[in-house]
């Protein structure tokens, strides 16, 4: 009797295993949020680059970083959506400004939350809530397509829900689409619905909860070359100003667009064919 009561013990147990640890949020400054179990895992080196190599973005940049550093401060700040063209620098920014702000002395983490994993959203909430630390949430490239139900998860997060959102918490999401909704979702919505406006209004009402709406747009050929000038000198690269203007706008003509992401990878080729490692 006493070997059967161990083995459905036992077996209750794989069943309902122990809560997982509080997270040790000292660890690190970066963290991501995974589930299937919920834990939060340290960062140790940041994929990004120096704020001062994004170039074409100014507006955006002193606007963003002035808002992080007013909340790693304890101040007011507002939640934030960066959105339009893609390449253009939206969570490059993002991960540029919390390292600037860390560099200036001041407490700030930054969590990165997949869209797959807002409707965990409330227990990630719950454990940065009880942390001595202040944390920026960062979802990349989010939106929703016309069936998907997370963005009532995230609506709860921004603005409403008993609880509010976390004092210590701020939320910024990359994106590109003001709304976080395709535009033909939206007059879908518009054209079907008994009552049009309240349909769309509902659908919107979640890009209304940011704060700050910082858009990007695609850049100019002054600035395309601008960033890949910028790369040469922070890499030690020497090239001559009519090569580099050559196969710049020639790799880019290629490409059929000009953009942040389009100026990196034909410098990352540069730097191969100069023989440099980045």
């Amino acid at each position: 009797m006493r070997r059967a009561l161990d083995r459905i013990a036992a077996a209750l147990e794989r069943l309902a295993p122990a809560p997982h640890p509080a997270p040790d949020v000292a660890a690190a400054d970066a963290f991501v949020w995974h589930t299937n179990p919920d834990r939060l895992d340290p960062v140790p080196q940041v994929s990004r680059v120096d704020l001062g190599l994004l170039v074409g973005i100014d507006r955006s940049r002193d606007t963003l970083l002035a808002n992080t550093r007013h909340f790693a401060m304890g101040l007011p700040a507002n939640n934030a959506l960066l959105w339009g063209a893609r390449g253009m620098g939206k969570s490059s920014l993002v991960k540029a400004i919390h390292a600037a702000v860390v560099a200036e002395g001041l407490p700030l983490k930054i969590v990165e939350l997949a869209r797959e994993d807002l409707p965990s959203v409330q227990r990630l909430l719950a454990h940065l809530r009880a942390a001595d630390a202040r944390f920026i949430l960062f979802c990349d490239d989010l939106s929703f397509s016309h069936d998907d139900q997370h963005y009532k998860s995230l609506k709860a997060v921004l603005d409403g829900g008993i609880e509010g959102r976390p004092e210590n918490v701020l939320f910024y999401a990359t994106s590109n689409r003001r709304h976080l909704m395709p535009r033909d979702m939206i007059e879908n919505e518009r054209s079907s619905a008994i009552n049009p406006g309240e349909a769309v209004e509902e659908k919107v009402s979640l890009s209304d909860r940011f704060g700050l709406w910082l858009g990007f747009h695609p850049c100019s050929q002054d600035d395309y070359l601008d960033m890949i000038r910028g790369y040469c000198r922070a890499h030690g690269i020497d090239i001559a100003e009519d090569r580099l203007r050559a196969e710049a706008i020639e790799w880019q003509a290629t490409r059929g667009a000009r953009s942040g992401r389009v100026a990196w990878q034909f410098f990352c080729d540069l730097a191969a064919r100069e023989g440099i490692r980045l």
